[in-house]
């Protein structure tokens, strides 16, 4: 098997099943022997389907020495986020009150992965029910970053991110409420993509705020995430809120220029507060679309401060999805998540019934200046990863103030690597579009790395020794 095949893309490793270069059993032993090697650093995986894994790899050969050929995911090791619904197959949600939970079927996501082919590796560890953005789990320990492994990868889809970033998976699924596909992106210097509202099904995963709620794709290229929302993205009746229609091709436009196009720039709140260095690496970064021919136009964004506050009274539907287990078991969860829960429970009622009101309102402004650019150009996030022992006071928002926005909004957002800090971490940038526009946010996204060197990096090779 080629040197560096670990890092390689979907689309190099789908092609070499095909020629007979490798097998997805040659594939899903390397991944499944690097977990073992290196999980006890990582802590990336809180489940390891091993056994599972190869006999849908061996299927997966079977099936294309057939001339059945389920798609450019056929025979693709990748790894699902534990809050997702796995048949069969622990589902934790990062949380002692579900330590034992095993589903009886498999998330609408999941199934759709299967049907496609995908060989699925385990289940990747996370914050407490997705509630945090560090991935340092009170009863599965932290989640380390493989750039530096005394910091933390980002969160809730820390484990997702590494097992993506530290070449133990092709692919993985993550979820993202406030910022938990993007930002463990962004810290593993890998991409991450929130898809629009909507667009991708959350039956048979473990809510946290049912109106912000996105599952989307961690992958070490752009291509992959169009791969994988390709398979993942479509109405479901499960779903009552997916959308309806038909499904967008997305690779169809990711090569096109951008020559001409009016990349966004809004500079209040979006470059504002954190680590000076990481927002400079962002700006300087922009310069890329310039020489790609897209005009950069800074742009007048709505008030962010009271949308920011408006999504945390909206986080008060967690009572939803966790009041009952929390009053059956309070043990069953953490200091930290009993303490955050009733920071944002407290909103329930007219609190909250007065941010969905101005959240309309907010979306109708923001759409009104997405009117006037193709995409907006900001830091995923502030910071860049801390260490786990030691985190800021200012992190904690300063992590997630950028993404929950669009959160808030619904609309598509992605996180790409920009480039690094002096101390060696990743920094990220977020393009994000109208709703719906996914396929030009990776379009942005495709172009931006196509003249950047950043997603060929990888963790330092003394992480394998």
């Amino acid at each position: 098997m080629q040197k560096g095949m670990e890092y390689a893309n979907v689309s190099e490793v789908a092609a070499l099943i095909r020629s007979g270069d490798v097998s997805s059993i040659e594939l899903t032993r390397l991944m499944l022997d690097r977990i073992e090697k290196m999980n006890g650093l990582l802590n990336a995986f809180i489940t390891v389907t091993a056994e599972s894994a190869l006999e849908q790899a061996a299927k997966a050969d079977s099936e294309l020495a057939d001339g059945h050929d389920r798609g450019p995911l056929h025979g693709i090791p990748v790894a699902i986020k534990d809050l997702i619904d796995t048949q069969g197959v622990l589902t934790t949600g990062g949380s002692k009150h579900y330590k034992n939970r095993v589903p009886e079927s498999d998330a609408t996501v999941v199934a759709r992965l299967r049907e496609a082919g995908a060989v699925m590796l385990g289940k990747t560890g996370l914050h407490e029910m997705a509630f945090g953005s560090t991935s340092i789990n009170p009863f599965f320990d932290a989640v380390s970053n493989p750039w530096k492994l005394d910091h933390h990868p980002g969160g809730s889809s820390g484990g997702s991110a590494v097992a993506v970033a530290a070449g133990l998976a092709y692919a993985a699924l993550g979820t993202d409420t406030g910022c938990s596909v993007r930002q463990p992106a962004q810290c593993c210097g890998i991409v991450g993509h929130k898809p629009t509202f909507g667009l991708v099904s959350k039956a048979g995963v473990l809510p946290l705020v049912s109106s912000m709620d996105h599952v989307g794709p961690i992958t070490r290229c752009v291509r992959d995430v169009g791969l994988v929302l390709q398979t993942i993205a479509g109405a479901d009746h499960g779903d009552p809120l997916t959308l309806s229609g038909s499904v967008n091709d997305f690779l169809e436009c990711l090569e096109e220029p951008i020559d001409g196009a009016v990349i966004g720039i809004p500079r209040d709140y979006f470059f504002e507060g954190g680590d000076f260095e990481v927002v400079d690496i962002v700006d300087k970064s922009l310069a890329v679309f310039s020489d790609l021919g897209a005009h950069l136009k800074e742009v007048k964004f709505p008030d962010c401060t009271p949308a920011y506050e408006a999504a945390d009274a909206t986080f008060s539907e967690i009572v939803d999805a966790n009041g009952d287990a929390l009053k059956e078991d309070p043990e069953g969860f953490s200091n930290e998540f009993r303490q955050r829960y009733r920071s944002v429970a407290q909103y329930r009622g007219k609190a909250y019934e007065a941010a969905q009101i101005y959240r309309q309102a907010f979306k109708s402004e923001v759409e009104n200046v997405m009117q006037h650019c193709d995409v907006l150009a900001t830091p995923t996030s502030t910071v860049a990863a801390a260490p786990i022992q030691s985190q800021p006071s200012d992190h904690a928002k300063e992590r997630r103030k950028n993404c929950c926005i669009f959160n808030f909004t619904g609309q598509p957002s992605i996180s790409i690597p920009c480039g690094f800090t002096q101390a060696g971490l990743p920094v990220g940038l977020m393009l994000t579009g109208g709703v719906l526009k996914d396929s030009t946010v990776l379009r942005f996204a495709r172009a931006f790395e196509l003249a950047t060197p950043w997603h060929r990096r990888h963790p330092p090779e003394t992480l394998e020794q």
